[in-house]
Order: structure tokens, then C-alpha cells, then sequence
């Protein structure tokens, strides 16, 4: 991509949905994350470990990482976040939560990236489990990760867009 595109992008992003969510909510919401390498390293690794371990045969073009848009909670909602210490600096930003995906042949026949939870002990994608049998969230053990560094409230200093 070039500068010019990201500026553009990124601009877009700020003139229209970041006023929105300033002017309907009253939220100076952050405008970007920061993950460090390690942290990154570390989940993709994770993901291929444990999506290995449920099927060797398992390949890089099988998986995957979905980006979901998020948003912490109310500051006096603050206690759900007990099990996913992050600062109550955050309260109300939006984030991203990272999750690993496998590709699976659809009941249509179609190759698509599920939702999938390796640490689920049956290997099954989540979409197509949860979804298929009305499943809830009773199994409350996931990979996903999400702690990155917002800007604000960290200095934006070091963006270039």
C-alpha cells in the first residue's frame, strides 16, 4: 500500500467514523492499536501449536487470523475485565480481539476461514459448532488476545498517520 492510500484510509476513518462516535457518543475513542512482535510471534505460534496437536496434517494455508472490532467496557463496568488486566484508561475504546481461524470446507462445499478455538479439545471450528447447535459460551476457554497499546490514550507522537 502506499502513503498516500493509508493516509487517505486512515483520514477517512478519522473524518467519519472516529466524529461519529465523538459527536453520538461524547468518546474521544482511540484511532490505533500497537502489538508488539513478540506478542504477535507468540499467538501465531500458539495457534499453529495447538491447531497441530488436533491435526498434524494441519498446514500455514489452513489458518488464519480474524480481526474483530471491540470495545471495552463503561469504567463502572471495569470488573469484567478482572480475568484481562488493562487499564481503566481504556474504558469505552474500541480495540481489535485477534482469533485464529482454520479453513474448512463448507456444507456447500465452499473453502471459508471458520472461527476457530484450538483449545477446545475437539478441534471443531467454532462458528460451525456454536452456531449449528445453538451452543453457548459454557466453554469459556479461548485463544483470542487482544492487549495492545491504544493511541489515545498513549501519545500519538510516534504515528505517521
Amino acid at each position: 500500500m502506499s502513503n498516500t492510500l493509508i493516509r487517505n484510509l486512515v483520514g477517512n476513518y478519522r473524518q467519519n467514523h472516529m466524529s461519529a462516535i465523538k459527536n453520538s457518543m461524547g468518546i474521544d475513542d482511540a484511532h490505533s492499536i500497537w502489538f508488539d512482535l513478540p506478542k504477535l510471534k507468540r499467538f501465531i505460534s500458539m495457534i499453529e501449536e495447538e491447531a497441530g496437536k488436533i491435526n498434524p496434517e494441519t498446514t500455514e494455508e489452513d489458518l488464519g487470523i480474524r480481526f474483530y472490532y471491540a470495545a471495552y467496557p463503561k469504567a463502572e463496568n471495569w470488573d469484567i475485565m478482572a480475568t484481562h488486566p488493562v487499564d481503566r484508561e481504556y474504558a469505552e475504546k474500541h480495540t481489535l480481539v485477534m482469533i485464529p481461524t482454520l479453513k474448512k470446507t463448507s456444507e456447500t462445499g465452499e473453502s471459508l476461514h471458520y472461527d476457530f478455538n484450538p483449545l477446545s479439545g475437539n478441534g471443531e471450528v467454532m462458528a460451525m459448532t456454536q452456531k449449528s447447535r445453538g451452543l453457548d459460551d459454557s466453554d469459556d476457554i479461548g485463544i483470542g488476545e487482544n492487549s495492545g497499546q491504544l493511541i489515545p490514550p498513549q501519545d500519538s507522537i510516534v504515528e505517521l498517520f
